[in-house]
């Protein structure tokens, strides 16, 4: 198989196998940028820009740019709508995350081929997702529907690949991980506490080294 139907199912196959998403949520586009910069020498490779980040199309565009020659991925959260969409992706970004689900969205998201992870936290949006041609949604809020979701989920739809995001942290991760989670967004767990690019970097290689060691890598 090759050609442009291979780059969603190539991104999605390295986004699962980086398994931990870093959802990124700076004061201005360098804080945003030094965040990222610091999840990944931790060892977090799936860098979510959202756009409650002033300028977060910058720091995508950047991030990508300098980043081309290494396993990072970039993408853009809190995408609310389609001009948003396609900011996101005339600037670089290589996957798209949603609090909800939109089907516009999803549209773009396929003509351009690249992932879309919905926010969903019903059996109804999760169908309509489908539906749409999103191969992973993003469980969200976690923090409220909890690891049981997913198994619940997985009872009628057993095939649907999900993400939590929210409310996850080092001391749960082991929860959602054995609930069957395609992957995971942390935001604040990496970011509270810290005073330094330094503590971010320890922050994220000590939830790889959790995330690694339950999954037995």
């Amino acid at each position: 198989m090759k050609g442009i139907n291979m780059k969603k199912y190539n991104i999605l196959r390295q986004l699962q196998n980086n398994y931990v998403f870093a959802v990124v949520r700076g004061y201005d586009a360098q804080d945003a940028k030094n965040i990222s910069e610091s999840v990944f020498k931790g060892g977090i490779k799936n860098i979510e820009v959202t756009f409650t980040t002033p300028n977060a199309e910058k720091v995508i565009q950047s991030l990508v740019k300098e980043n081309k020659d290494t396993d990072m991925l970039v993408g853009a959260g809190t995408v609310m709508d389609v001009p948003t969409a396609r900011i996101a992706v005339l600037n670089g970004a290589q996957f798209i995350v949603s609090p909800h689900f939109d089907k516009n969205i999803a549209e773009i998201c396929n003509l351009h081929s690249i992932p879309y992870l919905p926010g969903c936290a019903t059996v109804t949006e999760v169908s309509q997702a489908l539906k749409a041609g999103v191969d992973v949604v993003k469980v969200f809020p976690g923090g409220l529907l909890g690891p049981k979701f997913i198994k619940d989920i997985h009872g009628p739809i057993p095939h649907v690949e999900m993400m939590p995001s929210g409310g996850v942290s080092v001391d749960n991760v082991d929860e959602w991980i054995k609930a069957g989670a395609w992957a995971v967004g942390v935001g604040s767990g990496l970011t509270n506490n810290t005073n330094t690019q330094e503590d971010i970097a320890e922050n994220a290689a000590l939830f790889i080294e959790k995330v690694n060691g339950i999954r037995g890598e």
